[in-house]
């Protein structure tokens, strides 16, 4: 922001800015969101329920439009906000990306805003590093095989950021409503790395079965994925949230959130369970970010089955477009904009 009073200015950051900051890789988002879940634990945020605007006509479960505030504390506070909006029709309707989203900054002092930068890549690779964190604390040690369950861009993030992650991994498992998508983003996943091996399953059941950590990338509304296809000592990512039986949450060893209010709302796979009377916070073993700074323990031996079911907080999403905006700053990248002429 300008040090003019009269004469304020706020910063512009594209997708391609980000880029250009390192933002395409996993690294600034996994130390971010390691920090992020640790002020999590600490309670040194504001984080208010998310609203989900929606409205007749849009009415697939990723047909809304979300607001995510959020004020970070600590020695560089700053609040802020993800406007995400969703249509599952964007790719084949208009070619367009599922998601968008812009992410709006604002000075903790005066509360003007200081930037706006493009939210998808943020958002999505946030997520990523999410997964990656958790995969860190709650994943058996060495583990050799990954399954992805829906083959979009989410996915792609996904499995990029574990492969840059955990060199451990031999083999991804790959599963798609759609063969031509798992066949997409294996080859894309191969011209990186050669030395992995990248298999298209016949079925969402065989990819689960197969592997160590699963991550789920989908967009359905009704949960398939069952409790007898997870192998001992495996660790789920639940990333979209509804792919998971009721079931699995009774009889895997841990599950685990980013915020236990943020995911008991909506009415939500965990939602359901606690309104029904079976389960509760007392039944969770612990919020993500009480592992990251150990007052909780992640996986405890190898046969344990942990579930992560992560909503995603403005937490997250904050933090990371902190990091780029200092950044950004730094380097003389992006666009002051004039916020009065």
């Amino acid at each position: 922001m300008s040090t003019s009073t009269s004469s304020p200015t706020l910063l512009y950051l594209s997708r391609s800015d980000i880029t250009a900051l390192g933002g395409a890789h996993s690294q600034p988002y996994v130390d971010a969101i390691a920090d992020g879940l640790a002020s999590h634990a600490r309670g040194d945020y504001v984080q208010p329920l998310k609203p989900y605007l929606r409205w007749a006509g849009a009415d697939h479960i990723a047909d809304r439009i979300i607001a995510m505030p959020c004020y970070l504390g600590g020695e560089e506070p700053v609040a802020g906000l993800k406007w995400v909006g969703s249509r599952q029709h964007n790719p084949v309707r208009f070619g367009l990306e599922r998601a968008s989203a812009v992410i709006v900054l604002n000075d903790a002092q005066t509360n003007y805003p200081i930037a706006i930068l493009e939210g998808g890549l943020i958002s999505g690779m946030r997520t990523a590093a999410i997964t990656a964190v958790a995969t860190r604390y709650l994943a058996r040690t060495g583990f050799t095989d990954a399954a992805c369950i829906g083959c979009g861009p989410i996915a792609h993030m996904q499995m990029r950021t574990l492969l840059e992650q955990f060199p451990s991994i031999a083999r991804i498992h790959l599963f798609d409503l759609s063969g031509s998508a798992a066949n997409a983003l294996a080859a894309k996943l191969a011209e990186n790395y050669p030395g992995v091996g990248f298999l298209c399953a016949d079925s969402a059941e065989s990819a689960v079965r197969a592997a160590n950590v699963v991550v789920t990338c989908t967009v359905t509304d009704s949960p398939y994925l069952a409790y007898e296809w997870l192998k001992p000592g495996a660790f789920v990512s639940n990333v979209s949230i509804m792919d998971v039986h009721k079931d699995v949450y009774e009889k895997v060893d841990k599950v685990v959130v980013d915020d236990w209010d943020q995911s008991n709302r909506e009415k939500k796979i965990i939602n359901q369970l606690v309104l029904e009377g079976r389960f509760s916070r007392e039944r969770l073993h612990a919020e993500l970010g009480e592992i990251v700074i150990g007052d909780r323990p992640g996986r405890e031996n190898d046969n344990e089955i942990i579930l992560l079911n992560p909503m995603g907080m403005a937490l997250d999403d904050i933090i990371c477009a902190r990091h780029f905006y200092h950044l950004a700053n730094e380097r003389g990248i992006g666009i002051q904009l004039p916020l009065y002429g």
